[in-house]
């Protein structure tokens, strides 16, 4: 069998390095995984970054993983070799604790986390546990199909939180910064009929521009009144300025959501802005459920992928376009 080829982070704040090593063996409940395509989230930024402070080291990075069953270990069910796949940023969880047993693994006390905790897809081949891996078909462009695997999951997750529980149609969302994940809820959420407004960076005319073409109804600097009050607002940009800008923006008893796992702190702000039943609540991770969910309803949704395509050599240049945000949609990486 061949090598297995990745890019791996050593310690925050360096390149990745190109490591060859011998093919790992899945364990019992693991599945090895030839990855076909591994989108570039903003979440391996902060872990490359040294953002998020708890990483094993060295690590692979990588969690928007596709590919297909090399290997299947033992006492896996359910899974056929050379099928394809999906593995997402929940890598696993304990099942045990208070979280866990209430249904809300997302928040799980000892979680493992791919591309964090656990190596991922910044490879040619990946091991992942089984129970946390989706069947995927076969329809669709394995690279146009990565970021869903956390971009569009938390976008969901996010989505429905802002929401509410409710099935109203017409609701004014606004979209706090416009890059891989809100150019995928930005079509969902159109597809169920509400209202998109977009946020970006001022004049940041190519993004606004984009973000009109996938269905936002109004698209400006983040800086600025939309046209109408919002219902409801999700900032994905890690920018703790956003969220006073997103309560002057909602109405009363809007809602903000914050759908980052870091953001910059948050200044301070009048209570005004709180006050009449206004929210701010925060995303963290995803559960399975998400997963299904939102995996059933982007081909309905007619959800396409606006991705920029790098060879697996070239993550750190795929991280540093993300960074220096010289790209419209997703970086994917391609073994």
């Amino acid at each position: 069998m061949t090598n297995q080829r990745a890019m791996v982070l050593d310690r925050p704040g360096t390149p990745l390095r190109m490591r060859e090593s011998t093919m790992p063996d899945p364990g019992t409940g693991e599945l090895l995984i030839a990855v076909t395509a591994c989108g570039v989230c903003r979440t391996d930024l902060h872990v490359v970054d040294g953002d998020l402070t708890r990483p094993k080291l060295p690590i692979v990075p990588g969690h928007e993983i596709v590919g297909r069953v090399a290997a299947i270990g033992a006492g896996v069910t359910g899974f056929a070799p050379g099928e394809r796949v999906g593995v997402p940023w929940l890598g696993a969880t304990c099942g045990v604790c208070p979280y866990c047993r209430a249904g809300k693994e997302n928040l799980c006390d000892a979680p493992l986390f791919t591309g964090y905790t656990r190596d991922g897809g910044f490879a040619s081949h990946t091991i992942a546990d089984a129970r946390y891996c989706f069947p995927l078909g076969d329809s669709g462009d394995d690279a146009e199909i990565a970021p869903w695997l956390c971009a569009g999951l938390i976008g969901w997750r996010s989505y429905r939180m802002a929401m509410g529980g409710t099935k109203a149609k017409g609701v004014a969302l606004g979209l706090y910064g416009f890059g891989a994940a809100a150019h995928i809820l930005a079509q969902v959420a159109a597809w169920q009929g509400q209202q998109v407004y977009a946020f970006t960076r001022a004049l940041d005319d190519a993004a606004q521009t984009f973000a009109r073409s996938l269905g936002a109804v109004w698209a400006g600097a983040s800086e600025e009144a939309p046209p109408q009050p919002l219902d409801a607002a999700i900032i994905f940009a890690p920018v703790g300025g956003l969220v006073p800008l997103a309560l002057k923006a909602v109405k009363k008893g809007g809602r903000v959501v914050c759908g980052g796992i870091h953001m910059s702190n948050i200044p301070s702000f009048p209570y005004a802005l709180l006050w009449e039943e206004r929210q701010v609540m925060s995303v963290a991770n995803l559960t399975r459920d998400d997963a299904r969910e939102f995996l059933d309803i982007a081909p309905k949704a007619g959800v396409r992928c606006v991705v920029t395509r790098y060879p697996l050599a070239q993550a750190n240049d795929a991280l540093a376009d993300l960074r220096d945000g010289r790209l419209q949609g997703a970086a994917v990486l391609i073994p």
